[in-house]
């Protein structure tokens, strides 16, 4: 009994210590952080003294060029030109330096200063903070084309919003992305592979696969199953957001969404939302996600007043901006011929 309790203290005391250990370490890196990013602005703003504020000066150039081989000399790597100009660059970008954030880093910021769209630059920077992205993370967004995907699909007023806040949650379909890519899955364009493929594949890259979804996301399960009498239905992917507060619905389809595929994600939806949601909860929303949305079909088989159930493309690669454009173009002229129909 004694070795017992014995055990119990040295556990607490063990974990005391983890947690003391820890926090320092945290503490020690925003320190550390923050010190180096103010090393960094302030380095961009004495060199922007040199040049009386004028960055194309030519002499300012041949003074970076000189700073760069007396500091390297008696400092080491970190003070190439090139690393220079991106300090200037830094402090060009944040001339007030209570606009930085410690919470990112300078490798963070070496990825957002490769943006020249100002509003651009500035949802990724509010969106790393907020959903606190690695670099990693960050580049992948960046390559993902979030903001363009985001701002096409959104007014005047929203597009503002991104710039200045990041993206928003403020109601269900804030949720849905349109196009999905899924450039993480090891799966390539142009090949054959069954739903079931693509269901494993995203089990296998879930962590890609959330980050995609967004802020909020947690993973509920797969094929989970619904009895109603007695008869089973098994969904392909179940979420939960947390900010939102309502479970999300996926169903994975290789091929055209048919009536009876948005049939059977109503029966899930309605389920969910009688059997399982708290009354607290929001309604529960259901993503057909498929590599043809089949708007018409989507439009006449659901009710006008919709806004639970969604149909998004996903896409298996990264597209560029003249290729989401069409994207986007496309479903415009769809959405106007389904109007007038």
């Amino acid at each position: 009994m004694l070795q017992e309790i014995d055990n119990q203290v040295f556990e607490l005391t063990f974990n005391e210590i983890k947690s003391l250990v820890i926090n320092s370490r945290k503490k020690l890196y925003t320190t550390v952080n923050t010190e180096m990013l103010n090393l960094y602005w302030n380095i961009g703003k004495i060199i922007m003294t040199i040049q009386k504020g004028d960055e194309r000066a030519t002499y300012g150039e041949a003074v970076l060029e000189k700073l760069s081989l007396k500091l390297t000399k008696e400092f080491g790597k970190g003070f190439s030109s090139r690393n220079l100009r991106t300090m200037r660059k830094f402090y060009l970008t944040y001339p007030i330096w209570t606009t930085v954030s410690s919470k990112l880093s300078w490798s963070h910021y070496l990825e957002i200063l490769k943006i020249n769209d100002n509003d651009k630059r500035n949802f990724y920077l509010h969106e790393a903070i907020n959903s606190m992205w690695s670099v990693r993370e960050l580049q992948r967004q960046i390559c993902s084309l979030l903001y363009e995907r985001l701002k096409l699909s959104k007014d005047k007023e929203k597009v503002l919003e991104l710039a200045n806040k990041g993206h928003i949650i403020n109601k269900l379909e804030d949720l849905v992305k349109d196009p999905f890519i899924l450039e993480f899955l090891d799966i390539k364009e142009n090949t054959i592979y069954l739903e079931s493929d693509l269901e494993k594949n995203i089990l296998k890259h879930l962590k890609e696969f959330l980050l995609e979804l967004g802020r909020g996301f947690m993973f509920v399960g797969s094929q989970v199953r619904i009895t109603i009498e007695e008869d089973h239905f098994y969904p392909d992917l179940v979420f939960y957001n947390r900010i939102m507060k309502c479970f999300v619905i996926i169903d994975l389809k290789t091929a055209k969404i048919t009536p009876q595929d948005i049939g059977q994600m109503q029966l899930y939806v309605n389920y969910y939302d009688r059997v399982i949601k708290e009354d607290d909860e929001n309604s529960t929303i259901g993503i057909l996600l498929s590599t043809d949305k089949n708007k018409t079909v989507v439009k006449y088989t659901l009710p006008k007043d919709n806004k639970t159930i969604f149909a998004s493309q996903y896409r298996l690669n990264f597209p560029t901006e003249e290729q989401l454009i069409e994207i986007i173009e496309e479903e415009k002229k769809n959405l106007n011929l389904i109007e007038k129909s």
